[in-house]
């Protein structure tokens, strides 16, 4: 399917909700989950979800700039009272956003946008960060 503005716009918007989803989910994660061993990764649940809040207000700006409105709405949240679920409910979420900036990042080159395909590229590259910090606790 051939990609156009209006289309490129409804994905970053979906993008963008899904950005506010999960700084929300590992918020909630970071404060609910119990255990010593996780305590490590608890604090950098949190620098995960103050990045996340990064990644909203860069595609904001980017949907603006492109002459779209940047959306308030709020995908969906997963919550657990199992820590291990939970980390597999972010590692989920996370090996999601990277395959949707992949495709962004192809659109964006598509319609010669390559300010946005460099900001999507750093996004990216912090989502693939986030997945090893996961993995890194998940299987340990």
């Amino acid at each position: 399917m051939k990609i156009t503005k209006e289309k490129l716009l409804e994905e970053l918007n979906k993008d963008l909700e899904w950005e506010y989803a999960a700084a929300i989910q590992y918020v909630q994660h970071a404060s609910t989950m119990t255990g010593a061993q996780y305590e490590s990764i608890q604090k950098e649940l949190l620098i995960h979800s103050q990045e996340e809040m990064q990644h909203a207000v860069m595609l904001s700006d980017q949907i603006d700039y492109l002459g779209g409105i940047p959306t308030i709405n709020v995908e969906k949240r997963e919550v657990s009272r199992n820590t291990l679920v939970m980390l597999k409910q972010d590692l989920k979420g996370e090996a999601y956003a990277i395959d949707r900036y992949k495709e962004r990042i192809a659109q964006a080159e598509a319609l010669l946008e390559y300010g946005l395909r460099r900001i999507l590229e750093d996004i990216l590259i912090q989502e693939e960060e986030h997945k090893r910090d996961l993995m890194t606790v998940i299987e340990s």
